[in-house]
């Protein structure tokens, strides 16, 4: 990759990779410490940023952060960095090792702050590593690094693990170039509207009650306007009409993942028959009931991170 002609026009101009640490995983959790690694084209690191945010509220699993309430007192509320953290985001792609949980919990801060978040398309490590064909055990970015031969010397310190995913980062984006690799970019969608209080259940047709910390109420979504075309099939696209289930947690919020398959043109189905074209599960062996039911019928499964990928070229159905 010597020649500046052998890098592909079509790759960003800049990245930011991040890292951000939080009180916990639901939409209702803060984020208590935030860090940026920016690179160039090429992915040179230009400067590194880290912050502490107060969460105003408890800090959360300080065994696995480490960051308790005596030491984020005094730091600053994220409207109070919501500003230097945009500059570092402004223009460029935002990269994180399991992108879409980053960038859902950022969109919620600045939603909070009255604010957007200017970061327009976002790269998952997860996902980069398996366009590479990384050979990973799994997808832990202990894992990542030590592919890498990268060192980590703080695990879940914000400024660490994002370092550590800048510097393995380089090498997979380099290996991306020099393969022709399309870099699985995703869109990010700012919310408009927050709530962190409770909301009493709606009466209205259609709505059910929406808890604290939502950004919308749920719905009861329209049919879906086209045919099932049957089970998805394992390295071909997802085509408008398969019918897709969920099931366990996901990074994404659940609703803003139905809607995203919705707008899509596929079937979000609320439980697993014969007719599933695909199981979405992080957890492919809980034994949750949905996922006994695909084992069962046969219904192909894959995890979030593959089927953001697979969303972003659903095939049209027959006319």
């Amino acid at each position: 990759m010597s020649s500046a002609t052998q890098w592909p026009t079509a790759y960003p101009q800049g990245y930011a990779v991040v890292d951000v640490e939080t009180t916990g995983l639901a939409r209702h959790d803060r984020i208590i410490s935030a860090a940026v690694y920016r690179l160039d084209a090429r992915g040179e690191v230009e400067d590194h940023w880290y912050t502490l945010v107060n969460p105003e509220r408890d800090p959360g699993p300080v065994w696995i952060h480490g960051l308790t309430s005596e030491v984020l007192q005094g730091a600053p509320l994220f409207a109070d960095i919501a500003e230097e953290f945009a500059a570092r985001l402004d223009g460029r792609v935002l990269v994180a090792h399991n992108a879409v949980f980053d960038w859902q919990m950022i969109a919620r801060e600045y939603a909070r702050a009255e604010r957007q978040a200017p970061v327009r398309q976002r790269l998952c490590t997860i996902a980069l590593s398996k366009e590479l064909g990384l050979p990973l055990p799994n997808h832990k970015l202990e894992s990542l690094a030590a592919h890498f031969g990268v060192v980590q010397q703080r695990a879940h310190h914000a400024l660490d693990d994002a370092r550590v995913l800048a510097e393995a980062f380089r090498p997979s984006l380099r290996a991306a170039a020099a393969g022709g690799v399309r870099l699985p970019l995703l869109e990010c969608r700012s919310l408009t509207e927050w709530s962190d209080a409770p909301v009493p259940r709606q009466s209205a047709p259609g709505y059910g009650g929406y808890r604290a910390g939502s950004w919308r109420p749920s719905r009861k979504r329209p049919a879906c306007p086209y045919p099932n075309p049957g089970r998805y099939e394992d390295g071909k696209p997802l085509k408008q009409g398969m019918r897709v289930a969920f099931s366990g947690d996901t990074s994404t919020e659940r609703e803003l993942l139905e809607d995203r398959a919705t707008e899509c043109g596929l079937h979000v189905a609320s439980s697993i028959s014969r007719l599933t074209s695909l199981l979405v599960t992080n957890d492919p062996d809980s034994g949750t009931s949905k996922v006994v039911k695909a084992r069962q019928f046969g219904t192909p499964v894959v995890d979030e991170a593959a089927f953001g990928q697979l969303l972003r070229d659903v095939e049209p159905a027959d006319e």
